[in-house]
């Protein structure tokens, strides 16, 4: 940068992942160094993501950060953690220089629907562009948010955990591109839109210190699993992929109710899911969708495209929508795709519906990793290097 350029900018989008074997637990805190490696899909950003534009320019007085619309506090560790490991590329270029960064999801924010991983992923990104970087980005973004750095590739992407101290060797490798299993689809079922009441952080932390399962998960349980995991992608074989992705959620749950004081993340609506999966796979003997949860009530549901049809059915059979039906399903399919659902597997199964429970179904697919935004009009920022609005 040059002291002609008064100010220059970039815009991005960056998408949500997934994990089918979960991250819980850090070696180190400060560098955000996990206790076991982790997997994920991740989900296209046509439907879901995070926006940033960001402004650089010596003319700014100080670094300033704007989220879904409201200015917060820029001089969090996190991110300045980020801005630093930038600075620190880019050297005498910058000096002097402050940032203006604004950023929106198109997702609830805090609700266990992964918006750190995109917001920082799509943070770093960003940066990346405006100064042209090279380096492994994945580095940096795991400083923002750990699982932050699987959602700079696309497709199925793995964290690597690493040994080093100084967490060089803890980085995300592309295990598969999103174009190798292109019938793997997602329907997100949105329990609860609202913040939760345990932060991921702070759950991990107390995990840490008082479950003695998350060692022996971490130690002797994931190693095995995401080798399995790796090959059933690998080979595109549904029926280990589905029985390893919700061995691998229940083990979680169980690390999370395993900690002192217990966590909760998911609630009575939320082992409904499971029950209506778990039996809808038993009547047709075979994997017709698995369920993953994250740190939230939320569901995710990894179907192959020709079973989708089956599972909206039964999903807006057994969680009807009481109202706003235009809505309530949104991304590949809308309500009217939904068909009507079997009595026979409805007798086989033997749940009762529970009406109104959902906020709503997202339905996406694997998709690829972050890109640029060239039009200058999708940016969020004005000429001025302040929110358009």
């Amino acid at each position: 940068m040059t002291e002609t350029i008064q100010m220059k900018q970039a815009t991005c989008i960056a998408p949500v992942n997934i994990a089918v074997i979960k991250y819980w637990g850090k070696r180190d805190e400060n560098l955000i160094l996990p206790i076991n490696s982790s997997l994920s899909g991740t989900l296209s950003t046509d439907q879901m993501c995070a926006k940033t534009t960001i402004a650089i320019s010596k003319s700014f007085e100080r670094d300033r950060l704007w989220i879904n619309g409201k200015e917060q506090d820029a001089s969090g560790k996190r991110l300045q953690n980020c801005l630093r490991e930038i600075r620190s590329r880019c050297g005498s270029e910058i000096q002097g220089c402050h940032y203006h960064i604004c950023s929106v999801n198109n997702f609830p924010t805090a609700a266990g629907l992964a918006s750190s991983a995109a917001g920082y992923a799509c943070l770093v990104y960003t940066l990346g562009r405006l100064h042209d970087l090279k380096d492994d980005l994945s580095i940096i973004a795991r400083q923002g948010s750990g699982s932050a750095c699987r959602s700079i590739y696309g497709g199925f992407v793995k964290w690597e955990m690493g040994h080093k101290t100084d967490g060089s060797d803890s980085i995300a490798v592309q295990v598969a591109p999103e174009t190798h299993w292109p019938e793997m689809e997602v329907l997100i079922l949105v329990v609860s839109d609202k913040k939760k009441g345990v932060s991921s952080t702070s759950g991990m932390q107390t995990s840490v210190k008082t479950s003695k399962l998350l060692e022996y998960r971490a130690e002797k349980l994931v190693p095995n699993l995401l080798a399995e995991m790796e090959t059933a992608i690998h080979q595109k074989d549904y029926q280990a992929f589905a029985e390893i992705t919700m061995k691998d959620s229940n083990q979680f749950h169980a690390v999370c109710l395993d900690t002192y004081p217990p966590i909760a993340y998911m609630n009575d609506i939320s082992h409904k899911i499971v029950q209506l999966i778990t039996r809808f796979n038993q009547h047709y003997k075979e994997y017709k969708a698995c369920y993953t949860f994250d740190a939230g009530p939320n569901a995710v549901l990894y179907v192959l495209a020709k079973d989708v049809p089956q599972i909206l059915s039964a999903v807006c059979h057994y969680f009807p929508c009481t109202e706003n039906q235009d809505s309530y399903i949104q991304g590949l399919s809308n309500y009217a795709d939904v068909k009507e659902f079997s009595q026979e597997i409805e007798s086989a199964i033997g749940l009762d519906p529970m009406p109104g429970s959902l906020t709503g179904i997202i339905h996406t697919r694997v998709g690829d990793g972050p890109r640029a935004i060239a039009d200058l009009n999708q940016s969020l920022l004005g000429d001025d290097g302040l929110p358009k609005c």
